[in-house]
Order: C-alpha cells, then structure tokens, then sequence
C-alpha cells in the first residue's frame, strides 16, 4: 500500500492510503458477512482510509440511513480497532423524516444540526472523534458563517480532527474556506467530489443537482487544487459503478462523442499493462497531477483485490499524456 498526508495542520492531519474505501452500502445492500470481509482484506492490504455518511443508505429502505455507519461500528468494536483506522463520515444529507430524500427534505447544515448529527454519527461509529467530517451537500438557507463556524466548534472540542466539503460549487468552497480563514478557524481541507476519467457533460441537470453538475469534479475545481496544494480531492464513482467493465451502465450524462476516444485510450493502455481498465483509471488517479485519492466501493473481495493491485500500477508518462490528450 502506498500513503499519503490529508490535511496541513499538524494536530489534524493523517496519513491514509492512496485507495480509499467506500462503505455505502455495508449493512444495507451488502450483507454483514460479506461486508466485514472485504474491511478486514482492505486492512490486511494495508488500507486504512474507509467512507461512509450519516444517510447511507436511506434510499434501501425508505429510511433516514445510518446502516452503514452502524455496521462500521460493529465492525470496529469486534475487531479491535482503534484510531489507526481514518473513518470520513458525511452529514447534511440526511431525510428529515422516513420516505424522503436529501433533493426535498434535508437536514442542513444549521449549527443545531451539524451538532446533533456529527453526535449521532459518533455513537453509531463508536467514535469519540470523528477523523475527517465532510459538509455533504449545500445548505443555501444557512449562511456560510454559521456552518462555518459550527464545525470549527466540534474541532475545538476534539470530537472532529479534519474537514471537508462535498457536491458544492466551487465558489462556495472559496467563500466557506476565507470565511474560515479569516475568523483563525479551521476550514475545509479534504474535497469530494465525482471524479473519473471519462469526462461527463456538465450541461446536464439531474435529480440530485437540478442547478448543474456540482458533484463533478470539473476544470474549475481541478484547476483550484492546483493553486491551492494543501487541498486533497477524494474522487467517488471513479469506476462509475461498473460501467467500464459494463459500458451499458455508462450514466446518461457521459453519452457523448468525446467518450469512445477517452475509453479506447485506457483499452490501449490496458493491453500495454496487462492490467484492466478498471486498474488503469484508478492508477491514472493516484499517479496523477493534482494527485487523487480514489474512493471506490466493491461488494465483494475479488472486486476489492482488483482495486488494491492497481496501487501498483506505475503508467509511463507517455501513457498518461495519450489518456489525458483522447477526447
């Protein structure tokens, strides 16, 4: 395994793996069995970077969610673990009620909130600080300063080490990250967002971000990581949930015409490594400039043993140059 430092301040930051694990749906759609098998291969490889949020994974079961947090819990107290695991966790995304969603009846990110919710989120880890806590999604009728403010509280406290932004405009990021700045607090390092190789249209609105693509990690996001290197980004659905393996699975908003070059690209360079496709994406991340960490969930340890061996997968430079030159 290979490792990397998330975050600047030397009180807050960790050292995490470079393949980070998505535990959506453990303890949902993932059965316990299966789910506690692939935690204890990721540790085994040397993984130590796992994600999860307060709503996952609602949707299942018409509910507010907090499977998956509750089976990482579980999970820790009968293994022993302890504090040489980073567990991310989300909050703002949460149904207010069961039977609805985050697009119609969302928590927020009130102060009252980001309180109650990152309490709730330790008890079900079994956490009595939450290593690394993301905004999920945005919360226009809270101002900036009060979320801002809220969960520079919690790091005070020792109950939250880092912090980090997910599925926001860029330019909110800015303003929570000066706001933070500005007032000596601390603020977002750690930055999640979809992100993969082929390239989606960022013109298309879907259910989840009717104003536009937020969650994608586009130009103007990618370009503010490199003018701001202490910033990471986690790239979650860097596999697009199997369509690489299953181009009929490809999500609507990445039909276009600049992907059949992007994916005969990454087929070329699989037939040069040896490696799959799969593999080749997630190496083209953890090797790339800005680096990125991906976040990629498996629902079963062959699916995870392919995602480790692409750790090793050293591309040349040319190879990268073809990738990022197809479109």
């Amino acid at each position: 395994m290979k490792y990397r430092t998330i975050g600047t301040d030397p009180t807050t930051r960790r050292e995490v793996s470079v393949l980070a694990l998505g535990a959506m749906l453990f303890g949902s759609v993932t059965d316990e069995a299966t789910s506690f098998a692939v935690l204890d291969r990721y540790v085994e490889a040397g993984g130590n970077f796992i994600d999860t949020s307060d709503n996952y994974a609602f949707w299942t079961d018409g509910g507010q969610g907090g499977q998956s947090e509750e089976l990482l819990g579980r999970w820790r107290r009968s293994r022993g673990i302890g504090d040489e695991i980073v567990i991310a966790t989300k909050l703002g995304a949460r149904p207010l009620a069961p039977g609805t969603g985050y697009t119609d009846n969302p928590e927020g990110l009130s102060a009252k909130v980001v309180r109650e919710s990152a309490e709730r989120s330790r008890e079900r880890l079994g956490l009595e600080k939450l290593d690394l806590l993301y905004a999920h999604i945005e919360d226009h009728t809270v101002p900036l300063q009060e979320t801002v403010e809220a969960f520079a509280a919690l790091v005070a406290e020792g109950t939250a080490g880092l912090l980090g932004v997910s599925n926001h405009a860029v330019w909110r990021v800015e303003r929570a990250r000066a706001l933070a700045a500005a007032a000596g607090l601390p603020g977002y390092e750690v930055l999640q967002y979809a992100h993969t190789d082929l390239r989606p249209r960022t013109d298309v609105p879907d259910a989840l971000f009717p104003d536009g693509s937020l969650g994608h990690a586009g130009p103007d996001l990618l370009g503010y990581l490199r003018a701001e290197p202490g910033l990471t980004l986690v790239a979650y659905s860097p596999l697009l949930k199997g369509a690489y393996a299953h181009p009929e699975r490809l999500p609507a908003d990445f039909d276009h015409p600049g992907t059949p070059a992007r994916l005969e690209a990454l087929r070329e360079v699989a037939r040069e490594t040896g490696a799959s496709v799969n593999q080749v994406v997630l190496a083209w991340q953890i090797g790339g400039e800005p680096p990125v960490l991906p976040l990629a969930g498996v629902s079963s340890v062959a699916q995870l043993e392919e995602n480790l061996a692409a750790v090793d997968l050293e591309l040349t430079p040319e190879q990268r140059a073809r990738l990022d030159a197809a479109h």
